[in-house]
């Protein structure tokens, strides 16, 4: 279990959930805007630094921004360095980086659809691993077994993001600064309201 995770003990799923998507995205952008310079900077910081290494350094982040989101909803404030305490869970959210863009990319291929599906289902396994300790597999499946309880629900969420980061990154690219946290912010939303938060990020 990486450092600052919660428990790695069985996760029992919720049976049913209740997707919201355009509250979980005002939710996000609520998060991010009381920590604008730290979102930003932590932003371009895994957008430089995935453009120099490719996949291999993404997951790790993108858990170092859900940490930022998770000390924001627990009332803390979150700084900028938080994105590389993802590096406390890099093998795992390595892995889970590698399924889950071979998946999507599959998916795409086959009209698109499936793709989005595919990445709706997974979009919870990062926050798994960071908040309840979990390797890669289980925190994949954890995430499907949230998820499969609205597929539909859960693609549109999803959906709704992606548009939001090709609105961002139609104004100049610059506007990717602001859409992607508050895809992570609502993403983290999300996660709160259906699984609900168990660990304390450091």
């Amino acid at each position: 279990m990486g450092a600052g995770g919660g428990s790695s003990a069985a996760f029992t799923p919720p049976t049913s959930v209740s997707v919201n998507t355009g509250a979980w995205i005002s939710a996000g952008w609520e998060l991010v805007k009381q920590d604008m310079v730290a979102w930003i900077v932590a932003t371009l910081l895994l957008l430089v630094l995935s453009g120099v290494v490719p996949v291999i350094l993404q997951g790790a982040m993108i858990v170092g921004l859900h940490i930022m989101a998770i000390k924001r909803i627990q009332g803390r404030t979150p700084e900028f360095a938080d994105v590389f305490k993802g590096f406390n869970f890099f093998v795992p959210a390595l892995v889970a980086a590698l399924l889950i863009s071979i998946g999507v990319f599959a998916g795409m291929i086959l009209c698109i659809v499936p793709g989005l599906v595919i990445a709706a289902a997974t979009m919870f396994s990062y926050l798994f691993i960071v908040d309840r300790g979990m390797d890669f597999w289980p925190a994949i499946q954890a995430s499907h077994d949230v998820v499969k309880n609205d597929y539909v629900g859960f693609t549109i969420f999803f959906l709704a993001l992606a548009i939001l980061q090709m609105v961002g990154a139609l104004l100049c690219f610059v506007g990717i600064l602001i859409t992607l946290p508050i895809m992570y912010g609502a993403i983290t939303v999300a996660y709160k309201e259906t699984v609900g938060i168990a660990s304390v990020q450091q």
